[in-house]
């Protein structure tokens, strides 16, 4: 039996996601239990958003869903790896392959990357 530690960020853990083939790290997220037994259950990432306070299965929206292909848990038992198929090309929100697109260089920040995907038009706000 996999037992987590949930109780040092009041029932969440930090969950870094890399693409399976590149180890490019694509978003960082958070589980709850629910979040946790549903990736496991079902395969497809699912996080819980602290904005909405939710389940948030990835791409449900988007369609840029995330197949785990492996879970790597770290020495704390309070932080889960998951290393993921990116359906659709983009993991972040904003349209980016992933949400690390900002580059610090000589002090200012540069854009790295091109969107996949145009958020207006993929979340309709």
């Amino acid at each position: 039996m996999i037992k987590l530690d949930f109780n040092k960020l009041g029932g969440l853990l930090p969950a870094i996601v890399q693409d399976y083939k590149t180890d490019e790290v694509l978003m960082l997220a958070f589980m709850n239990e629910e979040a946790w037994e549903t990736t496991l259950s079902t395969g497809k990432a699912t996080y819980y958003s602290r904005s909405r306070k939710e389940l948030w299965v990835k791409g449900k929206t988007s369609g840029n869903i995330q197949i785990v292909k492996e879970i790597r848990i770290d020495c704390d038992n309070d932080t889960v790896l998951l290393k993921v198929e990116q359906i659709g090309g983009a993991a972040c929100h904003m349209g980016y392959r992933s949400c690390f697109f900002k580059k610090i260089e000589h002090g200012s920040i540069r854009i790295i990357g091109k969107p996949v995907f145009d958020p207006k038009e993929v979340y309709k706000k």
